[in-house]
């Protein structure tokens, strides 16, 4: 597991869902995901925690639409071709981008580059930036709209 010094606490939730959604993809279990990569020793916040719980659920419950979105902004790169890590970060912002909307835009994208720095290749930040540029104006003239959720047990 690669350890990081958080500057905040949202960065530090995005970390703890994006390493349990990397697990979730890896497994192919997408049923009722949790934060099983915590340690022990790591103290969270209950606020913390919160949100890391509450993106890993939404993620895991919206991935499939979530990757039409993506193959819609990435038409070139399959999502099942991309790196693991990349595209769990490509859709936990869009997951943000989409249905948080207390999460001003930038900073969404923001994260995700700084994930991607953290935890990608060297090429991912550049290519998470220019997805997620392109998903944004669609997100913001209409062209995505809210994604259904992948109904129970699937």
């Amino acid at each position: 597991m690669i350890r990081v010094k958080y500057t905040d606490q949202r960065r530090q939730s995005r970390t703890a869902a994006l390493q349990s959604l990397f697990a979730a993809d890896v497994r192919d279990l997408w049923d009722n995901p949790t934060l099983e990569w915590l340690d022990e020793e790591e103290e969270l916040s209950d606020e913390t925690l919160e949100f890391a719980q509450d993106l890993l659920r939404g993620v895991s419950r919206m991935h499939e639409g979530l990757d039409h979105v993506i193959t819609r902004y990435a038409p070139a790169w399959p999502v099942n071709q991309l790196s693991v890590i990349d595209r769990n970060i490509l859709r936990l912002s869009l997951f943000e981008l989409i249905y948080t909307p207390c999460i001003p835009k930038k900073t969404a994208i923001n994260e995700a580059v700084e994930l991607a720095k953290i935890f990608g290749s060297e090429s991912s930040a550049r290519f998470i930036n220019g997805v997620l540029g392109s998903a944004m104006s669609g997100i913001e003239s209409g062209d995505v709209a809210s994604i259904e959720p992948v109904p129970e047990g699937r």
